[in-house]
């Protein structure tokens, strides 16, 4: 500090005294280096009291500024005979403070407290606090609280008979602490030593937070889903009041949200099961109506250019039927051409017409009955007068054995909406399987890499993809409608949780003992939630439904899961209403599922 040269005595600094209840007194750093010389020549174990061990531990003593004139050598001998009038009330067997630690000036000097602070990495609150936490009911005295000092009125100093330990706060402080019930713990700032009764306040988390945003998203949701009482009508109704309040339908992102929410109503009404045209059907609902414009006639593909075909449109003589063609044709009259270049064996000839004036399906019966070659020329003819984002240039292409176009470059503004591109894939499924899922799985790659993550992810479902887990990026998905390629806190939503729960609900409607391994991990995190909001009894419900699936398994495959349930149905197990019923003897008794769930990971702990 400024102006002690001395390295041994480290003294606080100014602010010190602001934030404690020191400001009226001054240090003597000089009479501390000269009591440190008078010490020298003493016996250590003779002279070092109660006071004087609290002091080297760094506990500084408040010091009261002295007259000038005073003489140090009277003041240290007033000093020593405190020392021996202490020590003979210790011979004559009075309890004081400073017998008990006689024997700790052997002791090694511990580092002072701003060097514990810096160690330890704390501010000097930060450690003091947790030093309280952790020891302060074994060093505090309530008959030694009183003030230590040095008198001033011209006398010679003495010290006080009764040394005292400096108070760790300078004031009684409160002391707050969360229980495992989902309460509020507060300690008040009394004094018992003073007679002041010890007041402890108990409240409820629940009550505490009511009206926040998240406590009532908890309180909204009817988890958890596999309670015997619970009906799917609550959990349709909970997903369409999510659609009516979350849901932004003038944005892509909020249709696509407002889509998953449907299918999963669809999916609770249905019990689980689906087919092709109710997802369909379910994609047209809210799908943008466009029309879709045919392309120009193809002219290099029936052999004749622009201005050779508008020569046959003029009214020239045709020199195959010899009849001069009208400007403009109704639809009876090309049909009549078409016939008479059949009349004489021109095939070819009747094909061009036919695909000029669009009477496709004329063209490709008469090239199914030709080569193959034929055929799939007036097939790609007929599919090139369609626009690119038609869904039925989709449904051709797929037909034809491909990925179509639209499973590579939907999702773009040019492209419209993705929507009836998959409902023609799910409603018209070829004898390739492989080949619809590949579609499907890469339309959803496709609408992933352009940041629809909600649409994404509904390809993926309607593909069967499998859920994955969060630490592996390569997996399509994890939570439905969440990336994981994003922040954890923003990716474990309770929104995406609730919904990926509502999933599995709905697949356990179908198969009563099916359930997503992976997500077992997140109704953990949700668990947690919940008791940190004050809703301990469908936390503690949420424990022993991931314990039934782990027991159903191998505990030992998810060894730090199981420890964590484990961990926090100890801490919720009495807030179980069925303790209630209980007869008084028998209320501590754990569950069965915790008992069994205990055992496994200490077997695996003992393995």
């Amino acid at each position: 500090r400024q102006g002690y040269e001395d390295p041994h005595w480290q003294h606080p600094a100014a602010s010190y005294g602001d934030d404690y209840t020191y400001q009226s007194y001054q240090r003597q750093p000089v009479a501390w280096q000269d009591d440190r010389d008078l010490r020298q020549g003493e016996h250590y174990g003779k002279s070092t009291n109660y006071q004087d061990q609290h002091y080297y531990k760094g506990y500084h003593p408040n010091l009261a500024t002295s007259s000038p004139g005073l003489d140090r050598k009277q003041t240290y001998d007033s000093c020593d005979e405190s020392y021996t009038l202490a020590a003979r009330k210790e011979r004559a067997g009075e309890e004081t403070h400073s017998g008990a630690l006689g024997e700790a000036g052997g002791q090694p000097q511990e580092p002072s407290l701003l060097l514990q602070y810096r160690e330890s990495g704390l501010s000097s609150s930060g450690y003091e606090l947790s030093q309280y936490i952790r020891d302060g009911a074994d060093h505090y005295d309530p008959a030694l609280s009183g003030t230590w000092g040095l008198a001033q009125a011209g006398e010679p100093l003495v010290s006080t008979p009764a040394p005292v330990v400096p108070l760790k706060f300078s004031v009684p402080h409160m002391v707050v602490c969360f229980g495992a019930g989902g309460q509020l713990v507060l300690v008040c700032p009394h004094h018992p030593a003073k007679g002041q009764l010890a007041f402890v306040e108990l409240h409820s988390l629940e009550v505490v937070l009511r009206g926040t945003k998240e406590l009532e998203e908890l309180q909204a949701f009817p988890g958890p889903l596999a309670r015997e009482d619970l009906h799917k009508v609550d959990v349709m109704t909970f997903c369409q009041q999510k659609i009516a309040t979350s849901c932004d339908l003038s944005t892509q992102r909020g249709r696509d949200s407002c889509l998953l929410w449907k299918l999963l109503v669809l999916l609770c009404r249905q019990n689980g099961s689906m087919v092709g045209s109710d997802t369909a059907e379910l994609l047209m609902q809210d799908c943008r109506r466009q029309k879709y414009k045919r392309q120009n006639r193809a002219a290099n593909l029936t052999g004749l250019t622009d201005d050779e075909w508008k020569s046959h449109q003029m009214g020239t003589l045709d020199l195959i039927t010899g009849d001069i063609p009208p400007v403009v044709e109704t639809q009876a009259q090309i049909v009549e051409k078409f016939t008479k270049l059949l009349y004489y064996g021109r095939k070819k000839d009747a094909l061009v017409w036919a695909m000029r004036n669009h009477l496709w399906g004329h063209a490709l019966f008469l090239s199914s009955k030709m080569d193959p070659r034929t055929y799939s020329w007036v097939l790609c003819g007929f599919t090139s007068t369609l626009v690119t984002n038609d869904p039925l240039q989709t449904l051709f292409q797929l037909m034809s054995g491909r990925i179509p176009q639209a499973a590579l470059c939907c999702g773009d503004g040019t492209w419209g909406d993705w929507r009836p591109h998959l409902a023609v894939l799910l409603s018209n499924k070829v004898g390739d399987v492989e080949l619809n899922h590949r579609a499907i799985v890469t339309m959803g790659d496709t609408l992933a890499g352009k940041g629809s993550v909600e649409a994404a992810h509904f390809c993926y479902l309607m593909a069967d993809t499998p859920f994955g887990y969060f630490g592996v990026k390569t997996d399509r998905m994890v939570l439905l409608g969440s990336s994981h390629r994003q922040g954890f806190a923003q990716f474990a939503s309770m929104e995406a949780i609730q919904r990926m729960e509502i999933f599995e609900y709905c697949q356990r409607l179908q198969q009563p003992e099916s359930f997503l391994l992976p997500f077992q991990v997140y109704k953990l995190l949700y668990a947690s939630r919940l008791a940190d909001y004050g809703l301990p009894v469908q936390a503690l419900q949420y424990c022993e439904q991931i314990a039934t699936v782990l027991l159903s398994q191998d505990p030992a495959s998810h060894p730090v899961l199981a420890q964590q349930v484990t961990k926090l149905a100890e801490r919720l197990k009495l807030c179980d209403p069925l303790l209630l019923e209980m007869p008084e003897q028998d209320q501590m008794l754990e569950p069965d599922w915790l008992v069994q769930l205990r055992d496994c990971c200490q077997e695996w702990e003992v393995r």
